[in-house]
């Protein structure tokens, strides 16, 4: 694979138009299938073999007016009282406009006694608007807008609920701030505007190229609404650092005299299959999402991954030709000096001197990093997973003055309405199950039954007191199920299901909860036979995992600390202490797994490079860490300021994936790369390269960075072959 990458290079930087000719072409494939068969985001979560999803088929199936999906419009009279004559006029001439929406199969009358819509106090009231398609789309969203300007002009308050608009209110992030920062620190590391921009541009245009192909897969499938900015969050750190990896090494081979070609080809022969390498673990990661057995999952962890292709693939292509195209003058427009570490200046360094410190005190420096790691992971014994409801969102947001003016006028739990279907229902069986759900601890308030024309399935409504966040919510939604309904419907051969949004979210903490030790035990298993594989050691890979897993539950620990328990929420925009979302745990494990291999290749292929030339264990982790300290921090601190550029955005979910990659990234690039590592790798010893002989004899050969030998530059490497050691 070397020898191809070093071909490859030569041959992009040989002839730079060439190959931004072809990625032009791409680019225009991509816009042009974007055009023709693209889709947008929609938030379409269904949930195979669990009870909620069986109870939402059952509804599609037999009662087509219950199926779909609903959300609220709430009015309020601030002068006066709801269902005053001038009021009341106003709100039936929105409920007119809103039942000609598109896709709109009814909407409830608030005035109908039946449907308990109207505060007792007579000044806020609700209708429940059910559309045919799940989600709404941006169309269903403008037109519930418009029909509540009606009442909005009677001087009527009037709010809608998410469910009607994220759609038509798609989530921003705001990375154009990490990319100036990025800037910053690639001008730093490099001191060169032209050699900073190069990372840059092509990371641009990979997450160009990435987005495109996510609204192509949104034409297709459905792809959650908050997938592309995830995949630009992804896509952009891996893009700059892949870059950053290259460029690096094109630059170290240049300042040893060799041409730009020959430059650009022994980059992408090293650093180039560490990036393949590096980037495959991550795609392979995230898209082994799919064992959490929920399609929306998979699309999501789909989307990030097609941008990590991307971004891998344009490491090792369109960059050689972006350095072709610079040429010589890489290192113009200087800013400062810099000069490259030589291994017999490496303890003068910071970072060499460091190492050195830490191999002579190994056991010190282990224990008090591990117990460090274990004191920030340990929140995580108590996380809890759900889906933070729109009591948490921004204040001057509608849907959160929707909610507001619901858990105000009707109690908290009205935001999170269960519905109960019953299959095969009599008349008397319905009344059981009527009277058990009012007499149940924690509801308060049940809808009359809605009987199915074929009257073989009805259905119920029931408002529980707590929010839908709440865990008195989940343990009622527990408790129908196991309990109050069996006892109900005993011997009448009936079946209830427990359905709604916020039974279903429950069902997916829990799907995802289930699998997530098996998801953790098969990316670790697979990290750890790569990993065997390219450094040809048992004890480097098992190091490697358990760090890792170190630092990921250090990430998580962070996590559950801020939102769940408030520890400086304040700090990011939150005002109010929310559930964990339960995608977070094992898309944040795939992303971080995968991007941990990017400084473990980096960091101990260099090491390995250095063993195999001196044979002395401690000199090998002093100059590694030397030679690569500066990459690795200006990496950590591109990937850090991306990740947390999106903590300015409102979304919540974002925020989460914004604050555990951060500390995952420092965690792993301070703490574990910077400490443990010198650390253990001095306490094993020449036993970090221990590989059982039979072993390595079964084990393919997969060459990464530290494992090419680079001949000294002489005269014409046109044919040149790199050996691989």
């Amino acid at each position: 694979m070397s020898n191809a990458l070093y071909r490859w290079g030569r041959a992009a930087a040989r002839r730079p138009w060439r190959m931004l000719g072809a990625w032009l072409l791409v680019v225009l494939g991509v816009v042009a299938l974007r055009s023709a068969v693209g889709g947008n985001p929609s938030d379409n979560f269904t949930i195979p073999g669990t009870e909620a999803q069986r109870g939402i088929d059952l509804l599609d199936q037999r009662f087509p007016a219950q199926g779909g999906v609903s959300g609220q419009i709430v009015f309020a009279d601030p002068d006066g009282r709801i269902t005053d004559p001038a009021a009341r006029t106003a709100v039936e001439a929105t409920l007119a406009e809103l039942r000609q929406g598109p896709n709109v199969l009814g909407v409830t009358d608030p005035y109908d006694p039946a449907t308990n819509a109207v505060s007792r106090d007579g000044r806020i009231a609700y209708t429940t608007v059910r559309y045919r398609v799940d989600p709404p789309g941006k169309a269903e969203g403008k037109a519930a807008e418009a029909a509540v300007e009606t009442a909005r002009r009677a001087g009527l308050q009037a709010e809608i609920s998410r469910t009607i608009i994220r759609t038509a209110e798609p989530v921003e992030g705001k990375e154009g701030i990490g990319l100036i920062v990025a800037v910053v620190v690639l001008l730093v590391a490099f001191g060169s505007v032209i050699a900073a921009g190069i990372p840059i541009a092509t990371a641009l245009f990979g997450i160009f190229i990435g987005l495109g192909l996510i609204g192509v897969l949104a034409g297709i499938t459905d792809v959650p609404s908050i997938s592309p900015l995830l995949a630009t969050m992804i896509g952009l750190g891996v893009g700059i650092d892949y870059a950053l990896f290259i460029v690096t090494r094109h630059r170290g081979f240049l300042h040893e005299g060799r041409s730009v070609e020959e430059s650009a080809g022994l980059a992408n022969a090293t650093s180039g299959s560490a990036v393949l390498f590096a980037g495959t673990t991550v795609v392979i990661a995230i898209a082994g999402l799919r064992i959490a057995g929920i399609p929306a999952i998979a699309t999501m962890g789909l989307a990030s991954a097609i941008t990590v292709a991307v971004a891998m693939v344009a490491a090792v292509t369109l960059l050689p030709a972006l350095l072709g195209l610079a040429g010589t003058r890489i290192d113009k427009l200087h800013i400062g000096r810099r000069r490259a570490v030589r291994a017999e200046d490496a303890q003068r360094t910071f970072a060499g001197r460091w190492a050195d410190h830490v191999g002579r005190h190994p056991w010190r420096y282990a224990i008090a990093s591990f117990v460090g790691l274990i004191a920030l992971a340990a929140p995580v014994l108590v996380m809890r997973t759900g889906v933070a409801d729109d009591g948490t969102a921004q204040r001057d947001a509608t849907y959160r003055k929707a909610y507001d003016l619901l858990a105000a006028g009707f109690g908290r739990g009205v935001n999170g309405p269960l519905t109960v279907v019953v299959d095969g229902a009599a008349e008397s069986t319905t009344a059981r199950v009527q009277q058990a759900l009012s007499t149940t601890d924690g509801i308060v308030f049940v809808s009359s039954p809605v009987v199915s024309p074929a009257g073989d399935t009805a259905v119920l409504t029931a408002i529980p007191a707590a929010s839908p966040q709440d865990q008195a919510t989940e343990t009622l939604v527990h408790r129908l199920r196991d309990d109050v309904l069996p006892q109900a419907l005993q011997g009448t051969g009936a079946t209830s299901y427990v359905t709604g949004q916020t039974a279903a979210f429950i069902d997916i903490s829990e799907r995802l909860s289930a699998r997530l030790p098996l998801f953790i035990v098969a990316v670790v298993g697979l990290s750890f036979l790569l990993l065997m594989i390219v450094f040809r050691s048992v004890l480097v890979p098992l190091k490697a995992a358990v760090m890792n897993l170190l630092s990921i539950g250090a990430a998580y620990g962070v996590v559950v600390a801020v939102f769940q328990w408030g520890w400086g929420s304040r700090l990011i925009g939150l005002h109010d202490t929310v559930p964990i979302s339960p995608f977070l745990p094992m898309i944040m494990f795939a992303i971080l797994f995968g991007l941990s291999m990017d400084y473990e290749v980096f960091l101990l292929s260099r090491v390995r490079e250095e063993y195999g030339r001196t044979g002395d264990s401690h000199r090998s982790v002093v100059d590694g860490l030397a030679a690569t300290a500066r990459v690795i921090t200006s990496a950590a601190l591109i990937m850090i300021s991306v990740f947390a550029s999106f903590l300015l955005t409102p979304d919540i979910e974002i925020k989460m994936f914004a604050v555990g990659l951060t500390v995952a990234v420092l965690v792993d690039a301070t703490v574990v790369r910077m400490v443990l590592v010198p650390a253990t790798m001095a306490l094993m010893g020449d036993a970090n390269w221990w590989l059982p002989g039979w072993l390595d004899r079964r084990l393919p050969h997969l060459a990464v960075e530290g494992a090419v030998a680079v001949a000294a530059p002489t005269g014409d490497a046109e044919d040149r072959e790199l050996e691989l050691v």
